[in-house]
């Protein structure tokens, strides 16, 4: 019993230290009552977005988030559709001040709108903190590109990279955070790929081979993704030449795959190999001339049959990545208001098929196509739930226009602060509509309007 405790209590004091609490408090003055919301990307080949905490702004334009973090990880700030990006540390404070700015503009409801980024410095910042580093180093890299893109790319000056790399040195050499070094690394390793410093073989043993994954690192992903582009198809003199399409109808894809990438001396590392298997997959998914289905079947496989937990996330993500909005799917789940000031979730629509139709009060186009969507209402209210989702800024600006129209009596909700919704359903446009099956799940997406067939779409899921 003695030394069972003693191991538990070392398995707890490692998860301890590994995980631990940071504080990202603040001010954003003009986002009072609004949703301030932290993510970051769950990988860095799929950039699949996952949410790690939010909360509302106060009255006096205060906010503070707490998120317990294992590692450094690139993460984004956002309030409606502005954003801004920085670098988190377990276990440090984050002092944060967001520049005013006027979250009422009309164009902010629209998703397609290139919203304007969030201005924010960290108030308690010196110039050792990771992200001041990464900010002095990141504008004197940019520069020195801009100047001497030419000299690098087309003359192949090496003389001009090595003078840069010893410039470099002199001014962050005594910098002693690990992912900020090995930042510069692999960024200065892009120079060198760009001046065919090494050649490409040359290039792989010095970064990659017998080298560490470094999975949340920016700029060692940015490199790793450059680098193993198209790997599969273009860039390997092994994989070019063979055809793959055998290997991914085998009945075990993935570790055939694997066993034909052994063949590559420069994928030695068996965590390298398949993290670049998996990012060749995802490549392929796209390419014309591949099934896709025998695609994701690979990658579930490398889901399920990975040793390292990291690229089994990178599968994970893929797959999400991947089968999203497609038919099957589970629809993203949303809990709004409605006119009559009850949450509505689509949870709770389970049982009948449901059309969604995403829409504003300024869209002419959504006015036209609620009339019709009127007259499917009276014919299938009984069999089928209508949902209307306004993504006008005011609640009260939906309302008075839906309170007009006495015809119109099937659910209405608002967006409210939650813009993540039609960033789920990759809301591109006004109208857009979304036929969900009875079990929650994508039917059709975008699904036709009710002024281009979508009748026809509702009888034939009554028939399934």
């Amino acid at each position: 019993m003695k030394y069972i405790f003693i191991l538990w209590a070392g398995v707890f004091c490692q998860a301890f230290v590994l995980a631990q609490k940071t504080i990202i408090s603040g001010t954003a003055y003009g986002a009072e009552g609004k949703l301030i919301r932290l993510s970051a990307p769950g990988d860095l080949i799929t950039f699949w977005e996952k949410p790690l905490a939010s909360v509302k702004v106060d009255s006096s334009g205060h906010f503070s988030i707490n998120v317990t973090l294992d590692k450094t990880s690139l993460a984004f700030i956002s309030i409606d559709f502005h954003r801004t990006e920085l670098f988190l540390e377990p276990s440090l404070k984050y002092d944060l001040r967001i520049d005013p700015m006027n979250y009422d503009e009309k164009t902010e409801i629209d998703p397609n709108f290139e919203s304007q980024n969030l201005n924010c410095s960290i108030a308690n910042s010196d110039a050792t903190e990771l992200n001041a580093l990464i900010g002095t180093f990141d504008s004197i890299y940019s520069g020195f590109l801009l100047k001497h893109f030419n000299g690098l790319y087309r003359d192949r000056n090496k003389v001009l990279l090595d003078t840069f790399r010893v410039h470099i040195n002199q001014q962050f050499g005594a910098a002693k955070n690990s992912y900020f070094i090995s930042y510069v690394t692999y960024k200065l390793a892009s120079l060198e790929q760009l001046t065919q410093y090494y050649n490409q073989p040359q290039i792989a043993i010095k970064y990659f081979s017998d080298k560490p994954v470094l999975y949340n690192n920016q700029e060692y992903m940015e490199f790793f993704n450059n680098y193993f582009s198209k790997y599969l198809t273009v860039t390997s003199n092994i994989f070019r030449k063979m055809d793959l399409h055998p290997v991914l109808k085998s009945r075990d894809p993935y570790t055939a795959l694997l066993k034909v990438m052994t063949a590559d001396t420069l994928l030695k590392n068996n965590r390298l190999r398949e993290l670049v298997m998996l990012k060749g997959l995802m490549e392929l998914y796209t390419t014309p001339s591949f099934s896709q289905p025998e695609i994701l079947s690979a990658i579930l496989m490398a889901k399920e049959k990975t040793p390292f937990p990291e690229n089994r996330t990178v599968a994970e993500n893929m797959i999400s990545l991947l089968t999203k909005l497609k038919p099957g799917t589970l629809a993203p789940e949303f809990t709004l208001i409605s006119r009559e000031q009850k949450e509505v979730s689509l949870k709770s629509l389970r049982g009948k098929p449901v059309v969604l139709c995403f829409w504003t009060t300024y869209c002419d186009d959504c006015l036209s196509e609620m009339e019709l969507i009127s007259q499917l209402y009276e014919t299938y209210k009984d069999k089928i739930h209508f949902v209307c989702v306004s993504a006008d800024k005011s609640f009260s600006k939906m309302l008075f226009f839906v309170n007009l129209k006495k015809n119109y009596l099937w659910t209405f909700v608002h967006m409210g602060d939650h813009v993540e919704v039609l960033k789920e359903y990759e809301v591109n446009s006004y109208p857009l509509f979304v036929l969900i099956d009875k079990d929650g799940k994508i039917n059709k997406y975008p699904a036709a309007q009710p002024s281009n067939g979508l009748e026809a779409d509702l009888q034939k899921i009554l028939e399934e």
